[in-house]
């Protein structure tokens, strides 16, 4: 059962002209394989490993946080750059071991294409990884657009990256979902006049609530997004 609106925006099935998704956490599930690259760092370093069910709340916020809670330093500090650039590598050359789609995105995506409409992805992952991973797993040549996180110089919370989406398929903002599984992509999304769908079944840190994020609705399994599409 699809959760009911938290606020005002609504999309007529015939007015609606796409659908956008957040990578990490939303489309993809690539925690094992990002958080597997941080442990490894730390296993060369001789320190303890952490748990995934820890690690993977944090995959949305980016490599810097995982560097962050594995190496208990400040974001963007001397200490955390070369640790973040190393973890970028290491997982660069493990992008697709584990990432899968998440249950149930394979049926959404055939149920959106049904549907003739349109889908994107708009990320703050670098393109460097975005589109290796997304080439690897058929997904660049399904997708019709794909914006990263260096694609423009702002990122999410920004609406840039998805009005330039909406430019890129020829579609206005305030006739598009937007579904993400962070507050970054809810704030992004609501600037842009679309209606918002927070993926509770992503990478949810511990004491965030989803429900405060302001979206215009909340989806526990990619099955719950039919309703607001049909």
């Amino acid at each position: 059962m699809e959760s009911a609106p938290t606020n005002k925006k609504t999309i007529m099935p015939e007015n609606l002209e796409a659908v956008l998704f957040d990578l990490d956490g939303t489309l993809l599930d690539t925690a094992e394989d990002l958080a597997g690259a941080l442990n490894v760092m730390l296993e060369c370093r001789n320190k303890p490993t952490l748990p995934m069910n820890l690690l993977r709340t944090y995959v949305s916020r980016g490599a810097m946080a995982l560097v962050c809670v594995g190496f208990g330093c400040k974001p963007h500090s001397p200490e955390s750059q070369p640790l973040w650039q190393e973890l970028l590598d290491q997982y660069e050359n493990n992008l697709v071991v584990h990432t899968r789609y998440f249950d149930g995105i394979e049926r959404l995506l055939n149920y959106i294409e049904g549907k003739n409409l349109p889908w994107g992805i708009v990320t703050n992952k670098p393109g460097f990884l975005t589109l290796p991973l997304l080439t690897e797993l058929g997904i660049v040549s399904r997708t019709n657009c794909i914006v990263s996180g260096d694609t423009l110089p702002q990122k999410k919370p920004s609406p840039l990256p998805l009005f330039h989406a909406c430019q890129l398929l020829n579609r206005k903002p305030e006739n598009c979902i937007y579904i993400g599984d962070d507050r970054r992509d809810i704030e992004a999304g609501n600037s842009a006049g679309m209606l918002t769908l927070a993926a509770t079944y992503g990478y949810i840190l511990s004491g965030d609530d989803p429900g405060e994020w302001g979206a215009d609705g909340l989806i526990a399994h990619p099955n719950e997004a039919h309703g607001w599409i049909s």
